[in-house]
């Protein structure tokens, strides 16, 4: 059963996050030929304050 950990900033809609797990579990059933049924997706939302780029928050860079 593949499961698939996606990161993502916080603030996504719930039809982005829909989105994303669609095309996801799309990706994998073509990739890896796993039947879509036997496919996870995991949305880990991260606080921008939390998320590092560069040595800065994702917060203190406007993102």
């Amino acid at each position: 059963m593949p499961i698939a950990h996606v990161y993502l900033l916080e603030g996504r809609s719930e039809d982005q996050k829909r989105a994303v797990i669609e095309k996801v579990t799309q990706a994998l059933h073509e990739a890896a030929d796993a039947p879509k049924e036997a496919i996870r997706v995991v949305i880990q939302e991260v606080p921008r304050e939390n998320w590092g780029i560069a040595g800065k928050s994702a917060r203190d860079l406007g993102r």
